[in-house]
């Protein structure tokens, strides 16, 4: 019994301290090989045309580049 007991405090431990990390660090979590990005992949489907989600996002960060590159002149 208290191998089981030593066991989940050390596994309650870990996962508190990844959690801590996380909060610290604010990093997007991914794969071990940095996720698809990596792979030059920019969508997981064959789709010829992206979803209306992706679709968003891609205008949102569009709309956030021309934002820093207008900061960027002004300075």
């Amino acid at each position: 019994m208290e191998i089981f007991i030593l066991s989940f405090l050390i596994m309650v431990l870990v996962v508190a301290m990844m959690a801590i990390g996380y909060i610290f660090h604010r990093k997007k979590i991914k794969g071990s090989c940095g996720g698809l990005t990596e792979l030059g992949l920019e969508k997981l489907c064959d789709c010829d045309e992206p979803c209306d989600k992706r679709k968003e996002f891609l205008a949102k960060l569009a709309d956030q580049e021309k934002i820093e590159l207008k900061n960027i002149e002004h300075d």
